[in-house]
């Protein structure tokens, strides 16, 4: 089901897996992350399958989104004020209805019967669990991360205190119209040694 207009959002996010073996679940999490408004995709020393892939990305991510595929952690980069982001159920990962996503992030998950790297774990400026009594699928466990993400960033109406739909979003602010100073403030004022007129 498409929606009217795609969701307004601040800052920009990307997200990828770790070490995944199996392409079809890598295939679904790019077609959720395109979904969601990704600005890039990820693979760190997975063994990934781009053919295998688009059985479940029907949407051809990597056509859209720009898809980087590191060999290891050493060569992986991120762009400047990007925040690595951490799913994974540890003991001191913070829960995700309580955490408070960065404005610019690079979300990454672990291999599907294993968990992400201590290599990796120590390079994530944050960590986060997704409050389950089990580990879910990959792309299912991309899909809640990002919803929550959209609903933190994203430009949506309040909840209504009743069950139902809440209003139409709040308009994006503006600008206004350019202000022009009658007079120049102090600091453009020509000092009493030196020549010259005030305009």
């Amino acid at each position: 089901m498409m929606s009217a207009a795609p969701p307004r959002t601040r800052g920009y996010f990307g997200i990828g897996v770790e070490g995944v073996s199996k392409s079809a679940n890598v295939g679904a999490l790019l077609r959720t992350a395109h979904a969601f408004g990704a600005s890039f995709c990820f693979t760190l020393a997975a063994g990934f399958d781009a053919r295998a892939a688009r059985s479940a990305d029907t949407s051809d991510t990597a056509s859209h989104v720009p898809l980087w595929r590191f060999a290891s952690l050493a060569e992986m980069a991120l762009p400047q004020g990007c925040v690595m982001v951490g799913i994974e159920m540890t003991e001191d990962a913070a829960a995700l209805p309580s955490f408070r996503h960065p404005l610019n992030a690079a979300y990454v998950l672990g291999p599907e019967r294993s968990s992400l790297s201590p290599a990796v774990l120590a390079r994530c400026a944050h960590v986060v669990r997704i409050p389950t009594r089990f580990s879910l699928n990959l792309s299912v466990a991309g899909a809640l991360v990002l919803y929550d993400r959209l609903i933190q960033h994203g430009r949506f109406a309040d909840r209504p205190v009743m069950s139902g739909g809440g209003g139409a979003a709040e308009a994006p602010g503006g600008h206004g119209h350019p202000v022009f100073r009658r007079t120049p403030p102090p600091w453009m004022k020509p000092s009493s040694g030196e020549g010259g007129t005030e305009t």
